[in-house]
């Protein structure tokens, strides 16, 4: 008796320790930054459903093209991420940021330096969330 509750308990810690939604959101977010620093493309767009829309109707192949034609312009990417506000829905979040970006080429950005102000929506797709939108404006 006394392993089956010690059993449980382990399950139960186990069970408990998900992590936070808004912590998951949070880290997805950042990780997706430290990929685009990494001219990794291909890592942001896991962080993106199908049915993506961003800005002007940028769908997920847009943005891969985006991410491809920056990695392949730019010697160094810069992105910084400020604080991430999150806002729980259920199994939809609502994410708001300022991300500082840089770009060695001046391609992607003219002056090579911007703040973007960045609203994201969320779901959950199993245990993982992605992003199903996206809108930013720039300084």
């Amino acid at each position: 008796m006394r392993i089956a509750g010690i059993a449980l308990l382990c399950l139960l810690g186990v069970a408990c320790s998900r992590t936070p939604d808004d912590e998951a959101i949070r880290t997805a977010i950042s990780a997706g930054a430290v990929a685009m620093e990494a001219h990794r493309g291909k890592d942001v767009l896991e962080l993106v459903t199908d049915d993506f829309i961003g800005n002007d109707g940028v769908d997920r192949v847009e943005l891969g093209n985006l991410l491809r034609a920056q990695a392949l312009g730019a010697n160094a990417i810069g992105v910084r991420i400020g604080s991430i506000e999150v806002e729980l829905h259920g199994d939809r979040a609502i994410a708001r940021f300022d991300a500082d970006i840089s770009d060695s080429s001046g391609r992607w950005i003219a002056d090579r330096a911007t703040t973007l102000h960045v609203e994201t929506g969320w779901r959950r797709e199993g245990r993982e969330w992605r992003c199903y939108n996206a809108k930013w404006t720039q300084d």
